[in-house]
């Protein structure tokens, strides 16, 4: 298709003030061009009115927007699908930032939009992949207290609901407890566990099928065609939307704490067993000394290194079993922090002002047998003091570890569970998408996920659910889902130069390619997150999106004008991540930040999609140095795509290798990582890495 396009400058916001405005338009000639017009303000309703009308009047195919930031106005700059838009950032990464004199600033907004034009010439308006038969039905798998919640929110939703459970009977540990922590005002009375509301709401609700006795022996396809195999009484092949993983946790081996005279004896128990003694015999005779030892194996390099999160409020609800029970008996909890966050505070304070209840800061140092008890001697931290304690029976708070996803049974090449991280929890981007896991349409919820208690579970389950529908509907559009949400492009691949290097297969963080035996990628484009990591993994260039490509990023590379070495103007090429690194430099420069002009910023989907052809085609341009910046990846923080960044890193051999053939220096590229937090750091970057450059000298490929 011809590509026929429309240049529309804004004046506003100080930009005609820092860029002459009729002079870019004036240089912006072109063969695609059909039309160039500023207007004080884009974003008004005559900006846009005149938009309108150049786009009827010149039958615009393609419009670029000369103005603020894309991260801005979106609401107000919508055009019909049919039109290619690109929005070139005058205000913040030209006229707000960048120092220097005008001269300066008018050579990188006309480097702006020659990118764009260049940009629009090498891309096509994408077409969505919407697989045939979709589902829109979903599995819940794990019927305890998570399971059975996300399913009855996705029932009312209006969602044919799967719910199975391997076990007999539902419920999980929730049907394990004898009473609940507190869930009203004054939050001081246990309650009677939820599940049994729950499960009396299950049995009257429609659209939810549940299964018990039930096990998954394959999970295979892909966001809305997803197949689910299942052992049952006999087996059945179910056809899924979405699945939401709600398989629990299970107790800390307690055979591990040895050091707490675990094993010893049957006096020293762990909260799960004396939850269950007090289950099954309410009204038995509790012994008139009970000592609760916090944090057993948990906050410990050694073995739990988190906080179990539920297990202070259970100890203090059973203290409250034992002073119900037992009048004359007396309670004493050894802590390192008492933890009841909200208004688990009130129980707290209820179990606080009990005055048979002794709380003490401390660690234990021995657990000893006696002819009629045990012997706890500890250390009070608060005191300095060791202190020793008889008492009848020692209750050891151990924490939860997650029950692990491996029972998913899951057809992909990268393995059959979720991806998980150190502790054994799904791997999901924790701060922005805490119910994502590394397998689009699948979905972690409750204990599984993180350690938390039973209203938290409720709370995580509605949320799990939430982004399953989300999903099967975006899906259903031919949409990717976070966080390139709504976005419709997906991988395209020209099969005939493929070399079944399996780099793309095993490089995708979201198992979005299988393979043949000969290592043939076979795509699944509903499990694709339109990272674009893929295609910069790609040695053979075979992987590119409608409008994101290898050869739509080289287009805009090579139609920036690079000053020759005796004009002493050096150019650097930055990519910057999309998600935090491009908010940081439009934060930047709205807080009044400055940068050497120097520099042509080109975003990126994540810098672990830059492909080395880019590098090779910058430096052969005469660019002097590649700056890259993407987003923090560690323990801390981390990739919207989960390791593009860290990719990026270990892709340096290869981008190394490049570099010793052109006779380069290494230093002209540096790999930099920033917080969108971070960005008074940007100046400081750019300035850094110039003067290295500086020091370096021009590239000798400059005028070539």
């Amino acid at each position: 298709m011809e590509r026929k396009t429309g240049i529309f400058i804004c004046k506003g916001c100080d930009i005609c003030t820092r860029i002459d405005t009729d002079q870019l338009a004036a240089s912006s000639a072109d063969e695609t061009v059909r039309v160039v017009r500023g207007h004080s303000a884009l974003c008004s309703a005559s900006g846009y009115q005149l938009i309108m009308e150049a786009i009827g009047k010149e039958d615009l195919n393609a419009v670029i927007l000369a103005a603020c930031s894309p991260r801005e106005k979106s609401d107000v700059f919508t055009f019909p699908d049919s039109l290619l838009t690109e929005r070139v950032n005058l205000r913040e990464q030209v006229a707000w930032s960048l120092e220097g004199d005008e001269q300066d600033r008018q050579l990188a907004a006309q480097d702006y939009i020659r990118m764009a034009v260049a940009r629009l010439k090498s891309i096509r308006n994408p077409q969505p992949f919407i697989p045939k038969d979709l589902s829109d039905e979903i599995l819940v798998v794990g019927a305890g207290i998570t399971g059975i919640t996300a399913a009855l929110e996705g029932a009312k939703a209006g969602y044919k609901v799967h719910l199975i459970e391997k076990e007999a009977q539902a419920g999980g540990w929730s049907a394990r407890l004898h009473r609940q922590m507190p869930s009203a005002p004054p939050y001081e009375t246990l309650r009677e566990p939820v599940y049994l509301e729950a499960l009396k709401e299950l049995e009257s609700t429609q659209n939810i099928v549940l299964r018990t006795s039930t096990t998954i022996e394959k999970i295979e396809g892909q966001p809305g065609d997803f197949t689910v195999k299942l052992s049952t009484r006999g087996e059945e092949s179910l056809k899924v939307g979405a699945v939401v993983s709600a398989m629990g946790w299970k107790p800390y081996d307690p055979t591990r704490l040895s050091s707490l005279g675990y094993g010893l004896s049957d006096r020293i128990v762990t909260n799960v067993e004396f939850e269950e003694k007090i289950k099954a015999d309410p009204k038995g005779k509790l012994p008139g000394r009970i000592l609760f030892v916090q944090c057993a194996g948990s906050r410990n390099r050694e073995h739990l290194p988190y906080c179990s999160n539920f297990c202070c409020g259970t100890s203090l609800k059973q203290a409250k079993y034992i002073r119900e029970s037992n009048p004359d008996s007396s309670v004493f909890i050894i802590y390192k922090d008492i933890r009841t966050p909200g208004t688990y505070e009130g129980l707290y304070k209820s179990v606080q002002a009990d005055d048979q209840v002794f709380f003490t800061k401390g660690e234990v140092q021995a657990i000893d047998i006696v002819e009629d008890g045990l012997s706890v001697v500890m250390h009070n931290t608060l005191l300095g003091e060791e202190v020793s304690l008889k008492v009848d029976l020692v209750v050891l708070a151990t924490g939860m570890v997650p029950a692990g996803t491996d029972d998913l049974n899951l057809s992909y090449r990268q393995g059959r569970a979720l991806p998980e991280l150190k502790y054994k929890f799904p791997d999901s981007h924790f701060i922005c998408f805490p119910y994502e896991t590394r397998r689009t349409g699948i979905y972690a919820a409750g204990c599984v996920r993180a350690p938390m208690d039973i209203t938290s579970s409720e709370e995580d389950a509605a949320g799990a659910m939430l982004k399953a529908i989300q999903c099967i509907e975006a899906t259903r559009r031919g949409e990717a889902v976070h966080p390139r949400s709504g976005d419709i492009s997906y991988p395209e691949l020209y099969m005939e130069r493929c070399t079944d290097c399996k780099r793309c297969t095993e490089e995708c963080p979201f198992g979005s390619y299988d393979e043949t035996e000969k290592g043939t990628p076979q795509p699944n484009p509903t499990r694709c997150r339109r990272c674009g990591i893929c295609m910069g993994s790609c040695p053979e260039r075979v992987i590119s999106f409608a409008d994101y490509s290898v050869n739509s990023i080289s287009a805009m590379i090579k139609a920036v004008e690079i000053p020759d070495e005796f004009e002493e103007k050096p150019r650097i090429l930055v990519f910057v991540c999309e998600n935090d690194a491009y908010p940081a430099f439009d934060m930047a420069a709205q807080k009044g930040l400055k940068w050497n002009p120097c520099i042509r910023v080109i975003p990126v989907r994540c810098i672990g999609s830059i492909n080395k052809v880019w590098i090779s085609d910058a430096l052969s341009c005469g660019y002097d140095g590649i700056l890259q910046i993407g987003c923090k990846p560690g323990d801390d923080y981390q990739c919207h795509f989960i390791h593009g960044s860290e990719l990026t890193e270990t892709r340096g051999e290869n981008i190394q290798e490049t570099l010793q053939t052109m006779m380069l220096e290494p230093e002209r590229i540096r790999t930099e990582f920033v917080e969108i937090t971070e960005y008074n750091r940007i100046p400081e970057i750019i300035s850094e890495y110039l003067e290295e450059i500086e020091l370096i000298g021009p590239n000798p490929f400059k005028g070539m």
